[in-house]
């Protein structure tokens, strides 16, 4: 452990000097850099490779840039088609973390703070959803979307994507809500504020933690899902970005520089969006295990 050492000066007062870190073992730091390093290796060399051409990197696939060239990102941004699957998944995510939230919240805030005998049951039903992934579901998912009517559109992808969140977003959320003094609870019942006007004003605030936890996750599982796109759209005007990356490295197979800066501009902004809100995340998982 650091620790402080004081020194005495020429004039008897003492100076506390700032404490040793121990560094520990510096293998630790070898082993973390390289996993570190295997998991930006891929990314590093997709953004690259859209800065080189089809020649470049015939010649020599894990070379730098040489010379640089724009032309590839340049006509991606550029075209139409980019921008509009941009907008379906931001629209998806978006519309994705408002039902995620909105609803997770109020089924947290009932199994948290309401005592009624199905209590342990429900909140089981929904841990038992953690064990239920979206691939398993698919083809019944795909029946019943078909049925209501929902097929090309991006309520199909939205609603399934809201029920496949809410059972991770109320295992995160209900600590957070349990943990809420009941001295808050019946102090504001005395000042005359109801059961709602409670959720409100008191369980909302102290929650945000968790509700910008919840929500950043839900925005990037939404970003990032291919799966249930796939079989839910089949107009490329309705395309979201990971069903149009596959669906331009298809059409530009031959044109390797091109579908590289495709996939670096497509995956940048939730790579952005998860660097920026990284420790929020933690803190509402971290709030989450504690509560």
């Amino acid at each position: 452990m650091a620790t402080l050492l004081e020194a005495p000066t020429a004039t008897g007062q003492r100076l506390r000097r700032l404490p040793k870190v121990a560094w520990g073992n510096p293998m630790t730091y070898v082993i973390a850099f390289f996993f570190v390093g295997v998991c930006i290796a891929p990314v590093l060399f997709i953004i690259l490779g859209g800065f080189r051409t089809n020649a470049q990197i015939t010649v020599d696939p894990s070379g730098l840039p040489g010379p640089w060239v724009l032309e590839n990102y340049v006509s991606v941004l550029v075209s139409d088609v980019f921008w509009r699957q941009v907008a379906n998944s931001a629209v998806a995510g978006i519309l994705t973390t408002l039902g995620v939230v909105v609803l997770g919240l109020m089924a947290s805030f009932v199994l948290a703070r309401y005592d009624f005998r199905l209590n342990g049951a429900m909140y089981s039903l929904f841990a038992a959803g953690l064990m239920f992934p979206m691939t398993v579901a698919i083809t019944p998912l795909y029946i019943l979307i078909r049925d209501l009517g929902l097929m090309n559109t991006l309520g199909g992808i939205v609603l399934p994507q809201i029920a496949f969140a809410l059972p991770v977003t109320i295992i995160i959320l209900v600590p957070f809500l349990r943990a809420i003094p009941q001295e808050i609870e019946e102090a504001a019942s005395i000042d005359g504020a109801s059961r709602i006007g409670f959720f409100f004003r008191m369980v909302v605030p102290l929650s945000l933690p968790g509700v910008i936890t919840v929500g950043i996750l839900a925005f990037v599982a939404s970003w990032n899902s291919y799966m249930l796109p796939l079989f839910i759209l089949n107009d490329e005007l309705s395309y979201t970005l990971p069903l149009g990356v596959q669906a331009f490295a298809s059409q530009y197979s031959v044109d390797t520089a091109r579908v590289l800066a495709f996939t670096s501009l497509s995956m940048i902004p939730a790579l952005i969006f998860f660097s920026l809100f990284e420790r929020r995340i933690v803190g509402g998982l971290t709030g989450a295990v504690k509560g």
